[in-house]
Protein backbone atom coordinates (compact mmCIF):
# COMPACT_ATOMS: atom_id res chain seq x y z
CA UNK A 1 0.00 0.00 0.00
CA UNK A 2 1.59 3.23 -0.88
CA UNK A 3 0.83 6.38 1.39
CA UNK A 4 2.74 9.35 1.25
CA UNK A 5 5.72 9.23 4.19
CA UNK A 6 4.21 11.56 6.38
CA UNK A 7 3.53 11.76 10.70
CA UNK A 8 0.06 10.11 9.95
CA UNK A 9 -0.54 6.27 8.21
CA UNK A 10 -3.33 5.20 6.41
CA UNK A 11 -5.30 2.55 7.16
CA UNK A 12 -3.93 -1.30 6.12
CA UNK A 13 -6.04 -1.61 2.90
CA UNK A 14 -5.41 -5.47 3.68
CA UNK A 15 -7.44 -4.80 7.42
CA UNK A 16 -10.35 -2.95 5.73
CA UNK A 17 -13.99 -4.92 5.88
CA UNK A 18 -15.03 -4.68 2.19
CA UNK A 19 -18.54 -5.76 1.30
CA UNK A 20 -19.90 -5.58 -2.39
CA UNK A 21 -23.47 -6.00 -3.85
CA UNK A 22 -24.48 -6.00 -8.10
CA UNK A 23 -25.86 -3.58 -8.83
CA UNK A 24 -28.93 -3.77 -11.67
CA UNK A 25 -27.89 -3.17 -15.31
CA UNK A 26 -30.55 -1.06 -17.43
CA UNK A 27 -29.80 -0.35 -21.16
CA UNK A 28 -28.97 3.47 -21.17
CA UNK A 29 -31.62 4.04 -23.79
CA UNK A 30 -34.67 2.96 -21.35
CA UNK A 31 -32.78 5.34 -18.68
CA UNK A 32 -32.58 8.28 -21.00
CA UNK A 33 -36.29 7.47 -22.03
CA UNK A 34 -37.14 7.66 -18.42
CA UNK A 35 -34.86 10.36 -17.41
CA UNK A 36 -35.96 12.81 -19.92
CA UNK A 37 -39.39 12.70 -19.10
CA UNK A 38 -38.94 13.39 -15.77
CA UNK A 39 -36.27 16.37 -15.63
CA UNK A 40 -38.98 17.73 -18.24
CA UNK A 41 -41.16 18.26 -15.36
CA UNK A 42 -38.54 19.95 -12.83
CA UNK A 43 -36.79 22.16 -16.12
CA UNK A 44 -38.16 23.92 -18.75
CA UNK A 45 -36.07 22.07 -20.81
CA UNK A 46 -34.16 18.47 -20.78
CA UNK A 47 -32.47 16.60 -22.87
CA UNK A 48 -31.01 13.19 -22.27
CA UNK A 49 -29.59 10.73 -25.02
CA UNK A 50 -26.79 8.12 -25.58
CA UNK A 51 -23.92 9.27 -26.46
CA UNK A 52 -19.89 8.25 -26.94
CA UNK A 53 -17.96 9.93 -24.01
CA UNK A 54 -16.21 12.81 -25.36
CA UNK A 55 -12.55 13.42 -23.91
CA UNK A 56 -13.24 14.37 -20.53
CA UNK A 57 -9.77 15.55 -20.05
CA UNK A 58 -10.46 18.86 -22.06
CA UNK A 59 -10.22 21.92 -19.80
CA UNK A 60 -14.27 21.98 -19.57
CA UNK A 61 -14.25 18.85 -17.65
CA UNK A 62 -10.63 18.41 -16.37
CA UNK A 63 -11.00 14.64 -15.67
CA UNK A 64 -7.72 12.49 -15.41
CA UNK A 65 -8.71 10.56 -17.71
CA UNK A 66 -10.45 10.35 -21.14
CA UNK A 67 -13.81 8.41 -20.25
CA UNK A 68 -16.17 6.89 -17.46
CA UNK A 69 -16.39 3.25 -19.50
CA UNK A 70 -14.51 0.28 -17.96
CA UNK A 71 -15.57 -1.99 -14.83
CA UNK A 72 -17.40 1.26 -13.80
CA UNK A 73 -18.85 0.88 -10.12
CA UNK A 74 -19.40 2.82 -7.05
CA UNK A 75 -17.78 2.56 -3.77
CA UNK A 76 -19.09 4.22 -0.16
CA UNK A 77 -15.97 4.21 2.21
CA UNK A 78 -16.09 5.39 5.65
CA UNK A 79 -18.80 7.37 6.87
CA UNK A 80 -20.37 10.44 8.44
CA UNK A 81 -19.82 8.96 11.68
CA UNK A 82 -16.40 9.10 11.41
CA UNK A 83 -16.75 12.57 11.35
CA UNK A 84 -19.72 13.68 13.99
CA UNK A 85 -20.64 14.04 16.24
CA UNK A 86 -16.86 13.90 17.10
CA UNK A 87 -13.87 13.19 14.51
CA UNK A 88 -11.99 9.59 14.23
CA UNK A 89 -8.95 11.07 12.95
CA UNK A 90 -7.37 7.49 12.11
CA UNK A 91 -10.01 6.96 9.75
CA UNK A 92 -7.18 7.69 6.85
CA UNK A 93 -7.10 5.74 3.72
CA UNK A 94 -5.32 5.80 0.20
CA UNK A 95 -7.08 5.95 -2.56
CA UNK A 96 -4.35 4.60 -4.83
CA UNK A 97 -5.82 1.48 -3.28
CA UNK A 98 -9.38 2.10 -4.34
CA UNK A 99 -9.17 0.46 -7.74
CA UNK A 100 -7.89 -2.54 -6.98
CA UNK A 101 -10.10 -2.85 -3.52
CA UNK A 102 -13.28 -2.86 -5.68
CA UNK A 103 -12.27 -5.58 -8.05
CA UNK A 104 -9.89 -3.96 -10.87
CA UNK A 105 -5.85 -5.02 -11.28
CA UNK A 106 -5.01 -1.63 -9.50
CA UNK A 107 -5.47 0.51 -12.17
CA UNK A 108 -8.22 3.06 -12.64
CA UNK A 109 -10.11 6.48 -12.77
CA UNK A 110 -11.33 7.80 -9.08
CA UNK A 111 -13.65 10.62 -8.88
CA UNK A 112 -16.43 11.47 -6.90
CA UNK A 113 -16.83 13.81 -3.26
CA UNK A 114 -14.85 12.89 -0.36
CA UNK A 115 -13.16 14.59 2.70
CA UNK A 116 -9.69 16.08 2.21
CA UNK A 117 -6.73 14.27 3.87
CA UNK A 118 -6.73 16.37 7.58
CA UNK A 119 -2.52 16.10 7.59
CA UNK A 120 -1.36 17.72 4.36
CA UNK A 121 -3.64 21.01 5.73
CA UNK A 122 -3.65 20.22 9.02
CA UNK A 123 -7.65 20.58 9.15
CA UNK A 124 -10.64 19.44 7.72
CA UNK A 125 -11.71 20.48 4.27
CA UNK A 126 -13.68 19.13 1.30
CA UNK A 127 -12.47 16.93 -1.37
CA UNK A 128 -13.16 16.23 -5.15
CA UNK A 129 -11.50 12.82 -5.88
CA UNK A 130 -10.35 13.01 -9.56
CA UNK A 131 -6.96 10.88 -10.07
CA UNK A 132 -6.15 7.80 -12.26
CA UNK A 133 -3.79 5.25 -10.97
CA UNK A 134 -1.83 3.86 -13.32
CA UNK A 135 -0.22 -0.05 -13.78
CA UNK A 136 2.67 0.78 -12.38
CA UNK A 137 1.37 2.75 -9.37
CA UNK A 138 2.10 6.18 -10.89
CA UNK A 139 -0.47 9.01 -10.54
CA UNK A 140 -2.17 11.33 -12.95
CA UNK A 141 -3.14 14.08 -10.17
CA UNK A 142 -6.52 16.43 -10.85
CA UNK A 143 -7.24 16.40 -7.25
CA UNK A 144 -8.81 19.62 -5.61
CA UNK A 145 -9.46 20.78 -1.97
CA UNK A 146 -11.06 23.69 -0.59
CA UNK A 147 -10.69 25.06 2.60
CA UNK A 148 -12.01 27.70 4.80
CA UNK A 149 -10.07 30.47 6.52
CA UNK A 150 -10.88 31.19 9.78
CA UNK A 151 -9.70 34.70 10.02
CA UNK A 152 -12.32 36.37 7.28
CA UNK A 153 -14.74 33.67 6.75
CA UNK A 154 -13.21 32.80 2.84
CA UNK A 155 -12.55 30.03 0.76
CA UNK A 156 -9.83 28.76 -1.13
CA UNK A 157 -9.23 25.56 -3.61
CA UNK A 158 -5.87 24.19 -4.61
CA UNK A 159 -4.97 21.31 -6.21
CA UNK A 160 -3.24 18.09 -4.24
CA UNK A 161 0.58 17.28 -5.55
CA UNK A 162 0.75 13.71 -7.35
CA UNK A 163 2.12 11.95 -3.96
CA UNK A 164 -0.60 13.09 -1.64
CA UNK A 165 -3.62 10.77 -2.69
CA UNK A 166 -4.88 9.98 0.96
CA UNK A 167 -8.78 10.41 1.77
CA UNK A 168 -9.80 11.21 5.36
CA UNK A 169 -13.01 9.62 7.09
CA UNK A 170 -15.32 9.22 4.13
CA UNK A 171 -15.70 9.28 0.44
CA UNK A 172 -18.29 8.18 -2.16
CA UNK A 173 -16.00 7.26 -5.74
CA UNK A 174 -17.28 6.40 -8.83
CA UNK A 175 -14.49 3.80 -10.40
CA UNK A 176 -13.69 2.62 -14.05
CA UNK A 177 -10.87 2.07 -16.26
CA UNK A 178 -11.42 5.55 -17.41
CA UNK A 179 -12.19 4.41 -21.35
CA UNK A 180 -14.12 5.45 -24.00
CA UNK A 181 -17.36 4.15 -24.26
CA UNK A 182 -20.90 5.25 -24.25
CA UNK A 183 -22.27 7.18 -21.91
CA UNK A 184 -25.55 9.23 -20.66
CA UNK A 185 -25.67 13.40 -22.07
CA UNK A 186 -28.12 14.88 -19.99
CA UNK A 187 -28.51 19.03 -20.80
CA UNK A 188 -31.30 20.38 -18.51
CA UNK A 189 -31.92 24.22 -18.40
CA UNK A 190 -33.82 26.72 -16.53
CA UNK A 191 -35.47 25.15 -12.95
CA UNK A 192 -38.86 25.12 -12.56
CA UNK A 193 -39.35 22.56 -9.96
CA UNK A 194 -37.92 21.88 -6.34
CA UNK A 195 -35.57 19.41 -6.96
CA UNK A 196 -31.64 19.73 -7.24
CA UNK A 197 -30.15 18.43 -10.63
CA UNK A 198 -29.34 15.39 -9.30
CA UNK A 199 -31.75 14.69 -6.51
CA UNK A 200 -33.84 14.72 -10.10
CA UNK A 201 -32.11 12.04 -11.45
CA UNK A 202 -31.73 9.59 -8.70
CA UNK A 203 -36.10 10.19 -7.74
CA UNK A 204 -36.81 9.60 -11.28
CA UNK A 205 -34.86 6.33 -10.87
CA UNK A 206 -36.21 5.57 -8.20
CA UNK A 207 -39.87 6.42 -8.96
CA UNK A 208 -39.56 4.36 -12.45
CA UNK A 209 -37.26 1.44 -10.83
CA UNK A 210 -38.58 0.85 -7.46
CA UNK A 211 -37.24 -2.75 -6.96
CA UNK A 212 -33.79 -2.68 -8.83
CA UNK A 213 -30.98 -0.57 -7.69
CA UNK A 214 -28.52 1.23 -9.99
CA UNK A 215 -25.61 3.14 -9.35
CA UNK A 216 -24.43 6.36 -11.74
CA UNK A 217 -21.24 8.49 -11.73
CA UNK A 218 -20.14 10.99 -13.71
CA UNK A 219 -19.78 14.91 -13.94
CA UNK A 220 -21.61 17.58 -14.45
CA UNK A 221 -20.59 21.50 -15.39
CA UNK A 222 -23.17 24.14 -14.14
CA UNK A 223 -23.13 25.85 -17.69
CA UNK A 224 -24.43 29.32 -16.63
CA UNK A 225 -25.99 30.50 -13.30
CA UNK A 226 -24.75 30.51 -9.56
CA UNK A 227 -24.86 27.24 -6.88
CA UNK A 228 -25.59 27.08 -3.62
CA UNK A 229 -22.20 25.33 -1.86
CA UNK A 230 -20.61 24.24 1.22
CA UNK A 231 -17.16 24.05 2.80
CA UNK A 232 -16.32 21.92 5.82
CA UNK A 233 -14.01 24.67 8.12
CA UNK A 234 -11.65 22.50 10.98
CA UNK A 235 -13.29 19.75 12.58
CA UNK A 236 -15.58 20.96 15.23
CA UNK A 237 -14.24 21.62 18.67
CA UNK A 238 -17.66 20.72 20.12
CA UNK A 239 -19.70 17.55 19.40
CA UNK A 240 -22.04 18.11 16.70
CA UNK A 241 -25.35 16.11 17.80
CA UNK A 242 -28.05 18.00 15.72
CA UNK A 243 -28.74 19.19 12.54
CA UNK A 244 -29.00 22.97 13.73
CA UNK A 245 -25.88 22.49 15.06
CA UNK A 246 -24.46 20.75 12.29
CA UNK A 247 -25.69 23.97 9.44
CA UNK A 248 -24.27 26.19 12.48
CA UNK A 249 -20.91 24.56 11.75
CA UNK A 250 -20.85 24.47 8.25
CA UNK A 251 -20.25 27.42 5.60
CA UNK A 252 -22.12 28.21 2.94
CA UNK A 253 -21.33 30.33 -0.09
CA UNK A 254 -23.05 31.19 -3.53
CA UNK A 255 -20.81 30.13 -6.39
CA UNK A 256 -20.87 31.72 -9.80
CA UNK A 257 -20.54 29.15 -12.91
CA UNK A 258 -18.97 27.99 -14.69
CA UNK A 259 -18.79 25.17 -12.16
CA UNK A 260 -17.18 21.71 -12.64
CA UNK A 261 -18.99 18.91 -10.29
CA UNK A 262 -18.00 15.17 -9.60
CA UNK A 263 -21.02 13.00 -9.04
CA UNK A 264 -22.03 9.88 -7.53
CA UNK A 265 -25.60 8.75 -6.41
CA UNK A 266 -27.61 5.41 -5.60
CA UNK A 267 -30.98 4.77 -6.67
CA UNK A 268 -32.20 2.19 -4.17
CA UNK A 269 -29.67 0.94 -1.57
CA UNK A 270 -28.44 -2.44 -2.44
CA UNK A 271 -28.58 -3.16 1.54
CA UNK A 272 -25.18 -1.76 2.33
CA UNK A 273 -26.52 1.41 4.06
CA UNK A 274 -25.17 3.61 1.69
CA UNK A 275 -25.05 7.46 1.57
CA UNK A 276 -27.37 7.85 -1.78
CA UNK A 277 -25.81 11.04 -3.53
CA UNK A 278 -22.75 13.09 -3.06
CA UNK A 279 -21.58 15.67 -4.99
CA UNK A 280 -18.18 18.19 -5.36
CA UNK A 281 -17.10 20.42 -7.74
CA UNK A 282 -14.51 23.56 -8.45
CA UNK A 283 -14.41 26.55 -10.36
CA UNK A 284 -12.82 29.99 -11.24
CA UNK A 285 -11.76 32.21 -8.80
CA UNK A 286 -10.54 29.61 -6.15
CA UNK A 287 -14.06 28.21 -6.15
CA UNK A 288 -15.06 24.50 -4.81
CA UNK A 289 -16.64 22.54 -1.61
CA UNK A 290 -20.18 20.50 -1.90
CA UNK A 291 -22.80 20.98 -4.31
CA UNK A 292 -26.66 21.76 -2.36
CA UNK A 293 -28.39 23.35 -5.79
CA UNK A 294 -28.57 25.92 -7.76
CA UNK A 295 -29.83 29.42 -6.85
CA UNK A 296 -30.86 31.27 -9.95
CA UNK A 297 -33.31 28.43 -11.30
CA UNK A 298 -34.29 31.12 -14.23
CA UNK A 299 -30.55 30.90 -15.31
CA UNK A 300 -29.70 27.75 -14.85
CA UNK A 301 -28.38 25.68 -17.34
CA UNK A 302 -26.65 21.92 -16.60
CA UNK A 303 -24.37 19.49 -19.09
CA UNK A 304 -23.55 16.04 -17.79
CA UNK A 305 -22.23 13.24 -18.31
CA UNK A 306 -22.92 9.66 -16.55
CA UNK A 307 -22.41 6.11 -17.06
CA UNK A 308 -24.02 2.58 -15.06
CA UNK A 309 -21.98 1.51 -12.40
CA UNK A 310 -22.30 -2.46 -12.20
CA UNK A 311 -21.16 -3.14 -8.76
CA UNK A 312 -21.20 -1.45 -5.40
CA UNK A 313 -18.58 -1.55 -3.01
CA UNK A 314 -19.37 -0.86 1.17
CA UNK A 315 -15.51 -0.45 2.58
CA UNK A 316 -15.01 0.13 6.30
CA UNK A 317 -18.72 0.69 6.63
CA UNK A 318 -19.52 2.52 10.25
CA UNK A 319 -21.14 0.59 13.39
CA UNK A 320 -23.23 3.12 13.58
CA UNK A 321 -24.66 5.21 10.94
Amino acid sequence: MACPAVEVPCLNSEALTVEQKPLDILPLPKIAEVLQTALRQNFKEAEVSVVDCPDLTANSWGLAASGLGGNPRVLDIGGVPYLMPTVTREKLYDMKDYPKLTGGTGSGLVIGAGAAPWPFLNRNAEMMPNLYVGKEGEVNQETRVTRTHDEDNSFSTSKLPPNETRNSLLGNLFISDGLPGQVLKIHAKNRTGDKNFVTAIREALVESFPSKSLGLGGVFNIVKGKARMHVMPDFSPCPLDTNEQIDSWLKFYEMSSPLTILSVLVANDPGLDIRVEHSHGWGENSQGGHYHYDTTPDQVEYLAYYNLAEVCYRIDRPVDN
